[in-house]
């Protein structure tokens, strides 16, 4: 059963903020239903959104994200290396990464059993806070 405290949070959290700092993006660790590990990236100077819309629109069958206005994005954890490119790609797989550190899948969907350590969501911006590009 997937769980994250306080604790491993705790843990993760300096890598997490040192891989923010080095790419000089702004976000906040949380944990959410206790099973959840939640990044959200409150401004930066990386353009995700332009960058996602970019990448998926030339991809066949691809779409944007909305509209032109539209101001934040969830990342999905299973197909971001398909979604973005450039130095977005490159930090999102650091982040990926450092936030699965210690988490093990050994889910069998087949099946219809998951069994993971813990979830990760990684939001750029959130439905009542944009993102804000440029710092």
């Amino acid at each position: 059963m997937a769980y994250m405290s306080q604790e491993k949070k705790a843990k993760i959290a300096p890598v997490v903020k040192a891989i923010l700092k080095k790419y000089n993006v702004k976000g906040s660790l949380s944990v959410r239903n206790h099973m959840t590990l939640c990044l959200t990236i409150k401004s930066g100077v990386i353009d995700f959104i332009g960058n996602y819309n970019s990448v998926v629109s030339a991809q066949p069958g691809g779409f944007r994200n909305g509209s032109a206005a539209e101001q934040s994005l969830d990342v999905n954890p299973y197909w971001y290396q398909d979604h973005f490119d450039g130095v977005a790609k490159k930090f999102l797989k650091e982040i990926f990464t450092a936030m699965n550190e210690g988490n093990w899948d050994k889910s069998d969907i087949q099946t219809d059993y998951f069994n993971v350590g813990w979830y990760v969501d990684v939001n750029i911006g959130r439905w009542n806070q944009p993102y804000i590009l440029g710092n």
